[in-house]
């Protein structure tokens, strides 16, 4: 066109920066392996699903909802706030949701930080972590983990900068397991500075037994705290995708605004609100899991002293250099587990059937 400006060259069309970026990986198709092997089926302890179905109700309440898919859900998700703000005794003011924690977490990034500001967290933590500083712009300071594989808040908060913006403490971490306990916690809040937000992502709440380690939304009273909740996993919604924060109300509300419009779909909403009324059942369910992976830590330790105590519904085997191939030792006998190169192993728990066949594969891996 005449007249217009000389552009320097590029070198394709998408940011160069995402050329290093790893992509987040999932746990491999049960399905796929158990064709590859000629079983009639493979065992998929990858990716901290609860093994036992949806909760009483959630099937009806999506086969209803979908009735209704012509229609755009209801974007405030009025309802669903209502319910989760009178279950956890917080105003629904103080309630975003999102397509999971993990997209609540990407958004507040966007919320906080331009171009250049840092976000500062653990690592090995959860692994989306730098995917979602690094596509929102923002620059990841990664503060090792402690020798026993959890959180160096005191070195976390000495990395932080003029240049900080939000800091996420995983509790329980994924993938170690690993928890932070109320006195830590207390001493790096009063630590952080004020305009710099925390978001304690709490994924894995509901599989917690130490008394020590707090509940986050007993911090709320503290402004630049938010809370991160999934409803993926104790609740069985993992394919459904729903999660939520509470925060401050104006933390909240620009969360709200930067969100994917409808990203709350319909199928979502209905599921969430049915499965929040089964509490009970949600809680024998999180109980049983918690029993095995006390005995699933228990078999472990004895062929790998080294294993932490684990938070969650996940163990954790550093493994350091050797966790591919024990990965691929796993799946050669049909369990599917998630590999970390170089640093370690993080295992579902499953069902007790499940869980034995892991047990074997593991003592045939590391005998």
């Amino acid at each position: 066109m005449t007249g217009s400006v000389p552009r320097p060259p590029r070198l394709g069309l998408t940011r160069a920066d995402l050329d290093a970026l790893p992509n987040y990986v999932p746990g491999r198709s049960p399905a796929d392996l158990a064709r590859e092997l000629g079983l009639t089926e493979a065992i998929k302890l990858a990716s901290n699903e609860v093994p036992f179905g949806p909760l009483p109700g959630v099937v009806e309440a999506v086969t209803e909802a979908v009735t209704g898919v012509h229609r755009y859900p209801d974007m405030g998700v009025v309802a669903l706030r209502d319910a989760l703000a009178e279950r956890y005794g917080v105003p629904a003011e103080r309630i975003a949701t999102g397509c999971g924690s993990v997209a609540l977490a990407e958004h507040l990034v966007r919320a906080t930080c331009l171009p250049g500001d840092e976000m500062v967290y653990s690592w090995r933590s959860f692994e989306a972590y730098p995917i979602i500083a690094a596509t929102s712009g923002a620059s990841s300071v990664r503060v090792p983990n402690t020798a026993a594989h959890g959180h160096d808040l005191s070195a976390m908060a000495a990395a932080i900068t003029d240049r900080t913006r939000l800091v996420i403490v995983c509790n329980p971490n994924n993938p170690t397991g690993t928890s932070v306990r109320k006195a830590e916690l207390d001493a790096f809040l009063d630590a952080v500075p004020q305009d710099v937000l925390v978001v304690i992502d709490e994924a894995y709440r509901e599989f917690v037994t130490d008394r020590q380690v707090p509940d986050g939304l007993t911090y709320l009273d503290r402004p630049n705290v938010v809370v991160l909740r999934t409803l993926s996993k104790a609740w069985g919604l993992a394919g459904l995708r729903i999660g939520f924060l509470v925060a401050h109300p104006e933390v909240a509300a620009a969360v709200r605004k930067v969100v994917t419009p409808f990203s709350t779909s319909l199928a979502a909403q209905a599921g969430a609100l049915a499965a929040l009324t089964q509490a009970d059942e949600m809680r024998r369910r999180c109980d049983v899991v918690i029993s095995e992976r006390e005995r699933v830590t228990e078999a472990l330790r004895k062929l790998l002293p080294e294993v932490p105590t684990s938070q969650a519904n996940f163990v954790w085997l550093p493994l350091g250099d050797a966790a591919v191939a024990f990965g691929r030792a796993c799946e050669a006998r049909g369990v599917i587990v998630r590999p970390f190169a170089g640093d370690g192993v993080r295992v579902t728990i499953g069902t007790p059937e499940e869980n034995d066949a892991f047990l074997a594969a593991a003592e045939a891996a590391l005998a």
